[in-house]
């Protein structure tokens, strides 16, 4: 395609004709020379805004954006109404290729009651591969606004499902023939499928219904690097035993053969939460059908520790996800 906006007739039919889902707070939406999308709430209801880009993978990169999107929201308590997106491409794209990202994007709004609010659509050369970065639109009750900053001392410290889903996925996908060299094709079908767990709106739901202190989604850093984000946002200390986090046998294999730390993979699909009955919150948790565990304290130090056995360390501040040298390696 000619670098600049994408050609009126292809907009027209490749991305505005697939966006289908519709929510009836949104009173401007996506159409042809519109810059802006509005969106009406209630008297107590508040604007919650987040954005990200995907550039880690290529593979599914439309549903992928819009799940780590709507997952920042529901880490805050809010509902998810809308997203804009900026689509950036390069010259050697298709018009194929540019309907079959906005199908990617559509599919996953639609799982999750979500519209397209609007965006631009650009080819460029100064990028090689597309890349979309989301913004997303969620409502929240006043004074029912959950963030990383609100965890406390003594509160337990919560983890859902299992660390570095997102990663494992994307490592099955782009690397499935260094990994089925080693494994079986059943274990790298499983492995691509971790993709199907990426969204914590629904622990977000019952953890908002019983009553946090924080909520923080595991994304890139992975679980080390929430855990940090949540400890430094909140100003307290933690105490977290390692043979607590759960992560998949997947996960912990696909890790060893690439020489990487699972528990500071991309971790889309799994979200800490601190509150002060922890117990209570993975009972109820378990009652929607979602694994959680407890897996350490909020304390009123500085010290981030990690338990392993007899083993005291440190955590760190975040660093390079584990993704990122597997791919770039």
């Amino acid at each position: 395609m000619n670098i600049g906006k994408i050609p009126e007739s292809i907009l027209k039919r490749s991305v505005l004709k697939q966006i289908r889902t519709r929510r009836p707070e949104v009173v401007l939406g996506a159409a042809v020379g519109e810059d802006c999308a509005a969106v009406a709430l209630a008297e107590d209801e508040l604007f919650v805004l987040s954005t990200d880009p995907i550039t880690g993978t290529s593979v599914d990169m439309g549903g992928l954006a819009i799940q780590v999107t709507l997952n920042d929201l529901a880490s805050a308590g809010a509902e998810p109404v809308g997203v804009m997106l900026s689509v950036l491409l390069p010259p050697d794209v298709t018009e194929e290729d540019v309907k079959a990202l906005i199908e990617q994007v559509e599919t996953a709004c639609s799982r999750a009651n979500v519209q397209v609010m609007g965006g631009h659509t650009e080819v460029t050369a100064v990028v090689n591969q597309p890349v979309i970065t989301v913004t997303g639109v969620g409502k929240a009750k006043k004074g029912a606004l959950v963030t990383t900053s609100g965890a406390k001392p003594g509160m337990d410290i919560v983890v859902t499902k299992w660390v570095g889903l997102e990663g494992t996925s994307i490592l099955a996908k782009e690397k499935e023939e260094e990994l089925l060299k080693r494994f079986s094709a059943e274990f790298v079908r499983k492995a691509k499928r971790f993709d199907e767990m990426l969204s914590v709106l629904p622990e977000a739901s019952v953890a908002v219904r019983c009553g946090v202190g924080a909520m923080h989604d595991v994304t890139e850093g992975g679980m080390f690097g929430a855990l940090w984000e949540l400890a430094e946002s909140s100003g307290i200390g933690l105490t977290v035993e390692l043979k607590k986090i759960p992560v998949r046998q997947e996960t912990v294999e696909i890790c060893e053969f690439f020489g990487v730390n699972p528990y500071g993979l991309i971790g889309s699909g799994s979200m800490l939460i601190a509150c002060f009955d922890g117990n209570g919150l993975v009972m109820e948790l378990q009652k929607a059908g979602i694994e959680a565990a407890v897996i350490g304290k909020a304390t009123g130090s500085n010290d981030r520790v990690l338990l392993n056995g007899e083993e005291r360390r440190f955590l760190e501040p975040s660093k390079t996800d584990e993704l990122y040298k597997v791919l770039k390696g």
